[in-house]
């Protein structure tokens, strides 16, 4: 493990993130530096390379080498771990897997072994089982075979499990369950792909329903969560439930681009994923639809977001039409730099 450290007179900080450079990570260390917050923030490959703050402290370390995690975790009193492989390419289960089981294992055990006051783990809807069209998904379900169609889902599932055995041997664990997360990340890769295809007039539209959240809200939710005595818990965290239809319209309108006018039908979708696996084979690019995308995309789920209203009563959503309004300004800003 090798340290880089934005001042040399940073130490350690009280706070670790795993997964920083990601959509939720970026935004958590952002919030937290606004706090005042003292942050190590490991990565794998890069640094973080859009923050350059005194109270920042950057780790290399790979959440699959257990030594460097039981170093860099010494003096750390709270843990967010955020990282995590999102594919539905079956070619890479294997690595799938790895990082989103035996990494949080890993992490786990560091973290009990570091004494960590407490830990958040940032999980998803998959890991509930959400091909459920015919009730409202909460934060009592599990994935099983018959309410989940990928292994992404399946790892998030199993990532959990490791998280809770780890409640079960003493660690004030909390876990939280994003729906699909706006935000103004890099648009070429997770959900803000769905920007770049709208704004880049793609024609197609899937009449599926699910849930949406802005990212500024999942981070805000986990900083209130962790702040809180709120243990051995999970939570689904979803601003609203909308078709892909209406939330495309809505990015369509937001960039002042043509809405999506071609309805995505159960045959088509078999079709356009058979010709993307075949062309993954050839190129060794994740297919842009699986059959496992396919299927959630026309699927019809509805998802409940009363529990952490509960627990944490003053705590509001940013509207979805806002969300995006936002995220699309972001976004042609970047653009137009």
């Amino acid at each position: 493990m090798t340290q880089s450290t934005n001042s040399n007179s940073v130490s350690k900080g009280r706070i670790l993130v795993t997964g920083g450079a990601g959509l939720v990570g970026n935004e958590l260390i952002t919030q937290l530096l606004a706090k005042g917050e003292r942050v190590t923030a490991i990565y794998n490959k890069t640094p973080l390379a859009n923050f350059n703050h005194s109270l920042l402290e950057q780790c290399h370390c790979n959440i699959m080498d257990t030594t460097g995690l039981d170093e860099v975790m010494q003096g750390i009193e709270k843990v967010y771990h955020c990282a995590a492989i999102v594919t539905f390419n079956p070619a890479r289960k294997k690595e799938l897997f790895a990082i989103n089981i035996e990494g949080t294992s890993n992490v786990v055990n560091a973290a009990i072994n570091a004494g960590v006051k407490k830990m958040l783990y940032v999980s998803s809807v998959a890991a509930l089982g959400r091909i459920r069209e015919d009730e409202m998904i909460t934060e009592t379900m599990n994935w099983t075979e018959d309410t989940s169609n990928s292994n992404y889902g399946k790892s998030k599932y199993l990532g959990e499990l490791e998280v809770w055995r780890g409640m079960g041997e003493g660690l004030d664990a909390v876990i939280v369950n994003p729906v699909i997360i706006l935000g103004s990340g890099n648009w070429q890769q997770g959900s803000s792909k769905i920007f770049k295809s709208v704004y880049e007039e793609f024609p197609w539209y899937a009449d599926g329903t699910t849930g949406f959240v802005d990212v500024r809200d999942v981070a805000k939710a986990m900083l209130a969560l962790m702040e809180s005595d709120i243990s051995n818990q999970r939570f689904i965290l979803s601003a609203e439930n909308k078709s892909y239809q209406d939330v495309f319209n809505m990015i369509a309108k937001a960039f002042n681009k043509k809405l999506p006018n071609k309805k995505i039908t159960p045959l088509l979708a078999q079709i356009v994923w058979r010709l993307e696996a075949i062309k993954s084979m050839f190129t060794g690019n994740d297919p842009l639809i699986t059959k496992e995308t396919a299927a959630t995309a026309l699927a019809k789920v509805n998802f409940n977001n009363t529990k952490l209203k509960k627990f944490l009563p003053d705590f509001n959503y940013i509207k979805l039409e806002d969300t995006i309004a936002y995220t699309a300004n972001q976004l042609q800003q970047m653009l137009n730099k």
